[in-house]
């Protein structure tokens, strides 16, 4: 079993986390969103360790994150519409979802085979510090066993990883805590592909492939069954609520789809640590960040 190193952030910790990297090891690092696990994305050795530490389904392709637009341009070919997106959200919790050119050095395990790539200019300052020390792009799925709750704390890695990774950075809580926007530019109308913390006026629509991170119908799910659009609890759940709605703990009191969005996983992580077998949850409005949090939801309960 890996020994996992929780080290804060300083330089000698992304110093450490450039080494293990360009050895070909994933490391546990936050971003603006979610805790990432990164690993060189121009080394398919390195790529195939991700897959194995989250025991992730190799279908589903990996986001790249880049230190810049400058360095995305190289990976991927922009329309003007994708260009635009970037010059605004980036750098940001927006992936584009773009074609592949053809002389790219990412390795095609990280984009599952797939003649596009998924781009992100991560807004962090521990994720742009490793780009910047590794010089090369990074693939960075969230730092979670595949299919379980996204981690927003070191300590939710730790749970999930431990054992599994060389080190993770702890940057504290992440600040959005949901996965970034997915859309997709690759002729035709933008879709949307993952609805998240930037809102993109884009079509909501896939081509039924297994286009981007996300898209499986069972994902982010806590290991006990979860109830939604609750009302009150049942004797053997544990409640989260919404809003007026009260229950073991609550999104947010005052209705803000903002915080909402920040303790989403959190409190699916304290459920699921809970002496409760089962999991409810209040409802949630449908609207701005609400959807995000609603895909979230209707994937981990399925």
């Amino acid at each position: 079993m890996t020994i996992t190193k929780v080290l804060s952030f300083n330089d000698d910790a992304i110093d450490l986390a450039a080494k293990l990297i360009l050895a070909g090891d994933p490391v546990a690092v936050p971003t603006e969103t979610v805790y990432g696990l990164a690993a060189d994305a121009t080394n398919a050795k390195a790529v195939a360790r991700i897959y194995e530490a989250k025991g992730r389904p190799s279908f589903n392709p990996l986001i790249v994150h880049v230190h810049d637009f400058k360095a995305a341009q190289r990976l991927g070919e922009f329309s003007d519409e994708a260009r635009a997106l970037a010059q605004r959200f980036w750098p940001g919790p927006l992936t584009l979802v773009v074609p592949v050119r053809k002389s790219v050095r990412v390795a095609s395990i990280a984009r599952a085979g797939l003649s596009t790539i998924g781009l992100r200019v991560p807004a962090h300052p521990v994720m742009q510090a490793l780009l910047q020390a590794v010089e090369r792009p990074l693939a960075a799925p969230s730092a979670n066993a595949s299919g379980a709750i996204s981690p927003t704390r070191a300590e939710h890695v730790l749970k999930s990883l431990g054992g599994r990774i060389p080190l993770i950075i702890d940057g504290g809580a992440t600040e959005r805590g949901l996965e970034s926007t997915i859309v997709a530019a690759t002729g035709g109308p933008l879709r949307l592909l993952r609805p998240g913390p930037t809102e993109v006026d884009a079509v909501e629509s896939s081509n039924g492939e297994i286009e981007a991170p996300g898209q499986l119908a069972s994902h982010y799910a806590p290991s006990k069954p979860l109830r939604l659009n609750a009302l009150v609890a049942q004797a053997d759940e544990y409640f989260i609520g919404f809003g007026p709605i009260v229950g073991d703990a609550n999104l947010s009191q005052s209705g803000d789809l903002i915080e909402a969005a920040s303790r989403l996983f959190d409190l699916l992580h304290q459920a699921d640590a809970s002496q409760k077998p089962k999991i409810a949850i209040a409802s949630v409005p449908d609207e701005g960040l609400g959807v995000a949090i609603n895909d979230r939801l209707k994937r981990a309960a399925a």
